[in-house]
C-alpha cells in the first residue's frame, strides 16, 4: 500500500489488516519503558497510529481523542508513534493528555508492522485509526491516504457511542 505526504508516495510495510480480522498481538513500550501488549489491553479500544505527537496534525488528533475518550464508556483510547517514551510522557504532561494512552513502537517495530504502518522512507509510522471490540475483534480501519490528513474521527467514535 502507498500513502502520501506532502503529495509525495511514500511506502507502507508490513501486513495491513481488515475490518473482520483478528487483531495481532504486538507488544510496544509504555512511558515508564515497561512492555505493553495487545494482551495487556482489555475491553474495547481505539488505536491510534500517528507520525509523531510532536508535529501539528498529531498533537490535534490526540488532543481530539482525549477529548472523546473521556465521554466513551468502556473504551481505552491508545496513541501509537515512534517517539521516544519519554517524549510522549513530557508531551502529555505539557498538553494536560489524561484520557489517551500514549506508547512507543521505536524499540522493536512490532506493532508497525502487525498493522502494515511502518514507513519505509521515513521510519515513522503512517496515520492510520484502528477500532477493536473486547474480544480483539477488528471493527474499523482507516490508514489515511495522505500522512498530514486527519483521520474521520466520527466513524470510529460512531463505533462506541
Amino acid at each position: 500500500m502507498q500513502v502520501t505526504f506532502q503529495g509525495n508516495p511514500l511506502t507502507l510495510e508490513g501486513t495491513q489488516v481488515k475490518v473482520g480480522d483478528k487483531a495481532p498481538d504486538f507488544t510496544v513500550l509504555k512511558n515508564d519503558l515497561s512492555p505493553l501488549s495487545l494482551k495487556d489491553m482489555p475491553g474495547k479500544k481505539i488505536i491510534s497510529a500517528v507520525p509523531s505527537l510532536d508535529t501539528g496534525v498529531c498533537d490535534l488528533e490526540t488532543r481530539r481523542f482525549n477529548e472523546e475518550a473521556e465521554k466513551l464508556n468502556d473504551v481505552t483510547v491508545y496513541t501509537i508513534s515512534m517517539d521516544l517514551p519519554f517524549a510522549q510522557a513530557r508531551w502529555c504532561g505539557n498538553n494536560g493528555i489524561k484520557n489517551v494512552i500514549t506508547a512507543s513502537d521505536f524499540k522493536d517495530r512490532e506493532f508497525s508492522q502487525a498493522y502494515g504502518c511502518y514507513i519505509k522512507e521515513l521510519g515513522l509510522l503512517t496515520r492510520a485509526v484502528f477500532g477493536l471490540d473486547e474480544n480483539n475483534k477488528i471493527i474499523y480501519v482507516e490508514y489515511c491516504d495522505e500522512v498530514t490528513d486527519e483521520p474521520n474521527y466520527d466513524a470510529v467514535l460512531d463505533l462506541y457511542r
